[in-house]
């Protein structure tokens, strides 16, 4: 299993940026516990309807937050009160940004250090996102918008959990610049272009091509990560559909990834219709991303590509990738050497060379 000080990415463990870590109807008030960033977390609901993610242990006497289920706190009710939390130990009550509100049993005035740790929260398409900064900053960029989601001709995904698996996470991102994979993995055939571009936070893959199921129609996809862990997809056609596509570390080197998708009705005044054929294509689309996953279950970890012309820019995007894990004033210097678009080469827009082994890999 590799971890990150293999890649040599810079000087932070786990990166920074926005994260999904739960389905936003499996939230409720009882507190659950998580584990991200190397780290054990409560989540919950508080009666406001908010979604809480505080450190899951009591700084009193290391009691956890949500593994309880015999205290009298739990029992009587008591442990989710407003939007703050009980310990189940001794009672003592945190609110929903970790400072402690309340000492029951004590007199004595609440100690500084009676507080936990609280990480930023915010929900979108049915998904809590978490900010994650080793610095401890606020969030530099806004989750990617979902306009979709309200539009009543559009039919809403229900979230496919993928599990867990034993990969560095930048073996899925990877993906972004791999276009020599989609003809053996996904039956492409014919690639009309191939694009990447790097922009700041951003990183797009602008692709079209045929398909070996679909006959003369063209499949054309635009995707962009949002960050480091945030992949959404625009793709065309009779329905047109908006894949998301989230991976969270777990701990170094084991991540949890989650699958979604969008699609646009043919007939929104039919919503039964719609429905159904809405999770028809979400099937397709979580087939045709679990051939990427068995690559990625089996695969050995890659240190250095041995690149050969036509693979794509992946040590352009390793370099744009490395900006989440330094921090933020190196963060900036990366993104003005990276910015900028790429064009992948042996496509009917940029057609191979005659005298292939005069022309420079593709970097």
């Amino acid at each position: 299993m590799a971890r990150t000080a293999d890649y040599q990415f810079g000087e932070y463990t786990f990166p920074r940026g926005w994260f999904m870590i739960a389905v936003s109807k499996e939230v409720e008030q009882t507190p659950q516990a998580i584990r991200y960033f190397g780290q054990d977390m409560v989540i919950y609901r508080g009666e406001s309807g908010r979604v809480v993610v505080i450190d899951a242990y009591c700084p009193h006497m290391g009691a956890h937050f949500a593994k309880n289920s015999t205290s009298y706190v739990v029992l009587d009710g008591e442990r989710i009160q407003g939007d703050s939390i009980r310990c189940p130990y001794h009672g003592w009550k945190f609110s929903p940004e970790g400072q402690c509100e309340e000492i029951p049993y004590s007199p004595s005035p609440i100690p500084k250090k009676a507080c936990v740790k609280s990480w930023p929260v915010q929900e979108l398409g049915g998904c809590v996102f978490m900010w994650h900064d080793p610095e401890g900053g606020d969030p530099d960029y806004d989750l990617p918008a979902l306009d979709e989601w309200d539009d009543p001709a559009w039919v809403r995904w229900e979230v496919d959990h993928l599990g867990e698996m034993d990969t560095h996470p930048i073996e899925i991102v990877d993906n972004m610049v791999d276009k020599a994979h989609f003809t053996p993995i996904h039956g492409s055939a014919e690639a009309e272009y191939f694009e990447n571009v790097f922009k700041d936070h951003v990183v797009v893959q602008d692709f079209a091509a045929g398909h070996r199921t679909l006959a003369e129609q063209a499949l054309l996809t635009y995707t962009w990560y949002t960050g480091p862990a945030i992949l959404r997809s625009r793709m065309d056609g009779d329905h047109p559909s908006i894949i998301q596509i989230t991976h969270t570390p777990i701990d170094d080197g084991r991540i949890r990834a989650w699958h979604a998708l969008l699609v646009k009705s043919a007939d929104p005044e039919n919503p039964e219709q719609g429905v159904a054929m809405a999770r028809e294509y979400q099937e397709q689309s979580r087939l045709s991303l679990m051939q990427d996953y068995e690559i990625w279950a089996h695969k050995r970890p890659t240190f250095q590509h041995l690149k050969v012309m036509g693979d794509g820019p992946f040590g352009q995007l390793r370099r744009w990738y490395q900006q989440f894990y330094v921090p933020r004033k190196k963060a900036a210097e990366i993104q003005q050497k990276v910015n900028g678009t790429i064009i992948t080469k042996g496509t009917k827009r940029d057609p191979w060379p005659e005298k292939k082994q005069e022309v420079a890999v593709e970097e």
